[in-house]
């Protein structure tokens, strides 16, 4: 504790302190705020904007939010695929084939216990029921994913992973228009 306020009286000894008399200087005002893009780089909403301006006609979705949430429900990946998405949709495929084929396995073997009067085959039918709230719930979620993802199929993906010193970082930009 003394080595601290020892320190602190030594800083504060050699702070430089304004000369008596002496005018402090009005520090000048800041640059007013812009919006516009730092020089050299494009500016992803405004691109549209030009485009409309030189007679290009909108973007459109290429499904509607409904339209791709009952492709998704009914078929995992199919909504995700029309938008695009191709990983994400692969990834509601694979959770859909392995639902399916444990629930395959479970009947299976639920059927030899229950031939056996096996006491395990209650155990069995749980993990079918588990297995079928899986498959269900991967329905939704993929439903509810093309439905946000058609909503957001033209946001700007402007984000970028760069390797920094000492590991990864990432960097978002977000476009911000103000009337």
């Amino acid at each position: 504790m003394r080595a601290a306020g020892i320190v602190f009286i030594g800083a504060a000894a050699l702070w430089p302190a304004p000369a008596i008399g002496a005018q402090e200087l009005n520090p000048p005002p800041p640059p007013p705020l812009s919006l516009a893009p730092p020089t050299g780089q494009r500016d992803p909403v405004g691109t549209i904007g030009e485009l409309a301006a030189q007679g290009v006609p909108d973007l459109q979705r290429p499904v509607s939010p409904m339209g791709a949430f009952w492709r998704s429900f009914l078929i995992p990946g199919w909504g995700q695929a029309k938008l695009d998405r191709k990983l994400t949709g692969g990834l509601f495929i694979a959770v859909e084939g392995i639902s399916l084929g444990m629930i395959v396995k479970m009947n299976h073997q639920l059927g030899y216990l229950q031939r056996t009067n096996d006491p395990a085959a209650e155990a069995k039918e749980q993990q079918r029921e588990d297995w079928i709230a899986i498959l269900v719930f991967n329905h939704l979620m993929a439903g509810l994913d093309a439905f946000v993802g058609a909503h957001l199929w033209d946001f700007p993906d402007d984000l970028q992973l760069r390797g920094v010193p000492g590991g990864y970082g990432a960097q978002i930009t977000v476009p911000i228009r103000l009337p």
